[in-house]
């Protein structure tokens, strides 16, 4: 389809229209954001400097910190701008990288999450032969796997999305470039693009949250079979930091694209956004710290470094 379009850029309503709203924004995801960078941040540098953490398990929550600093960072510094400004405005090339820059790293972090709950498999279930089966070559060929596949397999999605002519509104009522908000103002047919989007959500979200679900259920099952509690409490928690994780990202992420057309709502839309980009990048680092005995002795050993 020849793309028509006689939109030249884009005003983001956002969140909300009164300025002491968004004064009162500015200043709490500000904060957020900060604490985002810090937080995932320490994490990197922790797994870097540590010797300790250099496991295939850290490797990847070292990934998945630098996913979290990248994906809040697509999204919330052009919201913050937004938000000081009366105009909110993105031009179309902007607005073409920031959806598919989005999506990419968003389809990275759910193949990176499947990937840790298979490191966690083979730990738990195979422990003799973890490192064998989870040595550098290996952990190092995942994590490319995770990061490739989530740049090349939104392509198709952006392609498709930026061929729809956009020649009637130019109002995306939303904080940022998602797809769902922008293909409603194509003033043409977006069957295509809807069952693109399905197939997509099918390979990106239902098949890998299977099989982390799948792979925690013979993880349970091998658990359960351990003899000593001490061993079945450190499991447990490894474990439970991950599929909080899973559970808050995937949940959100499946509630966003999965549900159908007719019941979403710009009001609702924002608010789940909020929370699978804003709000999820902030909380990784604090579940992996708070329940990671190893990464809050790594954390308080650079501490005493540091004052001495």
């Amino acid at each position: 389809m020849r793309n028509q379009t006689s939109v030249t850029e884009f005003l983001l309503l956002g969140l909300s229209r009164s300025l002491k709203i968004r004064l009162l924004l500015l200043g709490l995801f500000s904060v957020v954001y900060a604490l985002t960078l810090v937080g995932n941040a320490i994490i990197l540098m922790l797994v870097w400097l540590d010797a300790r953490l250099h496991t295939p398990m850290y490797f990847f929550l070292s990934h998945l910190a630098c996913v979290d600093i990248c994906y809040t960072s697509s999204t919330v510094p052009q919201m913050l701008a937004n938000l000081q400004s009366p105009r909110q405005t993105i031009s179309l090339a902007a607005c073409a990288i920031q959806m598919h820059i989005f999506l990419a790293l968003a389809i990275t972090e759910c193949i990176l999450l499947a990937v840790m709950a298979y490191d966690r498999y083979v730990a738990i279930c195979h422990p003799l032969h973890y490192v064998f089966l989870m040595n550098k070559t290996v952990c190092m060929k995942l994590a490319m796997t995770c990061w490739t596949s989530g740049f090349f397999l939104p392509v198709i999605h952006s392609v498709l999305t930026w061929q729809l002519p956009f020649c009637g509104s130019n109002l995306i009522d939303h904080f940022f470039c998602e797809m769902p908000a922008l293909v409603k103002l194509a003033c043409a047919d977006t069957q295509m693009v809807q069952k693109v989007t399905s197939v997509g959500c099918i390979f990106t979200l239902l098949i890998p949250i299977s099989f982390i679900l799948m792979t925690y259920i013979r993880i349970l099952a091998t658990i359960l079979k351990i003899q000593s509690a001490q061993k079945q409490r450190k499991a447990f928690s490894t474990c439970g930091s991950h599929m909080t994780v899973v559970v808050l990202f995937y949940g959100s992420a499946i509630f966003m694209y999965m549900r159908p057309e007719s019941s979403h709502s710009p009001g609702q839309d924002k608010i789940v956004s909020l929370f699978y980009s804003i709000v999820t990048p902030i909380f990784n680092p604090m579940i992996y710290c708070l329940r990671s005995k190893d990464v809050k002795d790594a954390f308080l050993k650079r501490l005493q470094w540091y004052k001495l």
